[in-house]
């Protein structure tokens, strides 16, 4: 900026011009050219002082037209820039988007507090942190969170990819942006490969060194643990059913029985051996 560029003539008529188009115009003008190096301090000062009325404007036109202006201006006052990113969706967006002034607790304070359109927003940024990332996660949103996970400079703790799997684990969209992320802890793979479409196993295993073996396995436990937790849902008859209907598949097997036996149901084991032994359930207990 020059003092060309920020004249008195400009700054007059942006206090007294009634109309809209001027004072979103003159907006623009001065925060474009808002270069805190090129300028006098009495240029600076006029100029920072001329945002902080511009943020008060009463016509959203005039707000949005300096937040896309300063979005990415690393010089814009703290204070201003807060108070645009605390402003409606039209103007906050691109500066929670882009800026770089507003600080880590800015951002965190906005997520607790604010809507999911200022969520997504956030999620989008070039580089997010372990705490913010964690208070997107933490606020639930799914568009937010699939925005974050999908993001390669978002910085997302274990705990938070675990609370990721737990709330959003089914969603597709969740399920290929996680997959498709630089680096996965091997405990959330292990959790997402029994959750994913096929197509995305082979991303999986091929990104984060999961053989082949292993996610069957792993798929071999979580359908052993998910049957076994069906012979609890009704009585003792609804369990034999199932004993005899799991037997004459084939799939009464000795690693199902032996995994029933670990997680504590009693009454599995005991009617899985009463079926293979050809006895009473009453007998094999």
């Amino acid at each position: 900026m020059t003092k060309q560029s920020l004249s008195e003539k400009d700054v007059q008529r942006l206090l007294t011009d009634p109309s809209v188009e001027t004072r979103a115009a003159t907006a623009a003008k001065i925060a474009a050219d808002f270069d805190p190096g090129a300028l006098s301090d009495k240029e600076r000062q006029m100029a920072e002082e001329i945002f902080r009325v511009m943020v008060k404007d009463a016509e959203v036109r005039v707000r949005e037209a300096l937040a896309d202006n300063l979005k990415e201006n690393a010089a814009v006052p703290h204070d201003v820039a807060k108070a645009l990113a605390g402003d409606v969706d039209s103007v906050a967006l691109p500066v929670l988007e882009f800026s770089k002034v507003l600080s880590d607790q800015d951002l965190i304070e906005i997520v607790r507090s604010q809507g999911p359109a200022k969520q997504v927003a956030i999620a989008k940024r070039d580089v997010v942190s372990k705490d913010l990332s964690g208070a997107l996660v933490d606020a639930g949103n799914e568009k937010a969170v699939t925005t974050l996970v999908a993001n390669e400079g978002a910085e997302i703790s274990e705990r938070s990819l675990a609370k990721v799997v737990d709330d959003f684990g089914e969603v597709e969209a969740v399920q290929n942006a996680m997959v498709h992320r630089p680096k996965l802890p091997v405990a959330i793979s292990e959790r997402l490969v029994t959750m994913v479409s096929e197509n995305l196993k082979e991303e999986l295993a091929k990104r984060h060194e999961i053989s082949t073996d292993m996610a069957t396995d792993l798929i071999l436990q979580s359908r052993e643990r998910a049957t076994i937790s069906l012979g609890s849902l009704g009585d003792e008859s609804d369990l034999e059913k199932l004993i005899k209907q799991l037997h004459d598949n084939g799939r009464l097997t000795p690693s199902i029985i032996t995994r029933a036996l670990c997680m504590g149901d009693l009454s599995f084991f005991e009617a899985s051996l009463a079926m293979l032994s050809g006895t009473s359930l009453a007998n094999a207990r």
